[in-house]
């Protein structure tokens, strides 16, 4: 998860909402992303979208076996759709999302019975620091937008 944190703080950098993932394999990591919406104009360009195209091209498949995914953030539905499309096989998240998080708190598409893939999914990992950055981010955005162009 703390290579995670490492890709949201890039994300933050560019002026995204800090989101990280990285999928490991065996120990070591296959697959990393952050954030790239703005960035690329693009809404697929989730961390988790971006972590699972490199895990994919690294490993020569779209399939990603014995892989685990850590992101900061809950997984919307589009991301938690590629996770289970991926068959990875677990998923750490950092802080749950109530507003559009899509492997527990809103729904759950991972562990839905229905699939023909699930994903064990673990939450709370590095909670506080995942959510703390988010925090900051979204507090720092407001900041901005609610003072004058001659205060910033």
């Amino acid at each position: 998860m703390r290579e995670a944190l490492e890709e949201a703080k890039i994300a933050a950098s560019l002026g995204e909402a800090p989101i990280g993932a990285v999928i490991v394999q065996d120990g070591r990591i296959v697959g990393r992303g952050h954030n790239k919406t703005e960035t690329d104009k693009d809404p697929t360009c989730h961390a988790e979208m971006n972590a699972i195209r490199q895990a994919a091209k690294k490993l020569g498949g779209w399939r990603l076996p014995r892989c685990s995914m850590y992101v900061t953030l809950e997984p919307c539905s589009m991301c938690a759709g590629a996770i289970v499309l991926a068959r990875i096989e677990r998923l750490y998240i950092g802080t749950l999302d109530p507003k559009s998080g899509a492997c527990l708190s809103l729904r759950s598409i991972v562990t839905d019975e229905r699939l023909n893939h699930r994903v064990e999914v673990t939450a709370g990992v590095l909670q506080e620091e995942c959510s703390g950055l988010l925090k900051d981010f979204f507090k720092q955005l407001r900041k901005k937008k609610t003072t004058t162009p001659e205060e910033q």
